[in-house]
């Protein structure tokens, strides 16, 4: 089991503190840190079974100001993403070849 994490975010800390209390230790991928690929962010996508655009943090300052007035391909979402990974959606949690986001962190549970 893997979480991409923020450790900022309430959410995040929230759904990583849900699975350690249901005894699971994921492996931490500090997202902002370790950014993901474009391989491996076109493997969350298709394990959450979503588009690109919809792992976009639409509230973002970035994305107000750089990129809300404007449509992007599904290639050109993943190269925003991975420039700019502040705006991938958080937590992130993966479980072998099922993807949940963590809002609200109890959507995690389905992957216990």
């Amino acid at each position: 089991m893997q979480i991409y994490h923020n450790p900022r975010c309430a959410k995040s800390r929230e759904t990583l503190e849900l699975l350690k209390s249901h005894g699971k230790t994921p492996e931490i991928i500090l997202y902002l840190d370790q950014i993901p690929s474009k391989n491996e962010l076109k493997s969350i996508l298709k394990k959450l079974n979503i588009s690109a655009e919809q792992l976009v943090r639409k509230g973002e300052k970035i994305y107000k100001e750089q990129f809300s007035s404007k449509q992007y391909s599904e290639a050109e979402w993943i190269e925003i993403m991975v420039n700019n990974p502040k705006l991938i959606e958080r937590p992130i949690v993966i479980e072998n070849e099922k993807a949940i986001i963590g809002r609200p962190p109890e959507n995690v549970l389905s992957l216990i």
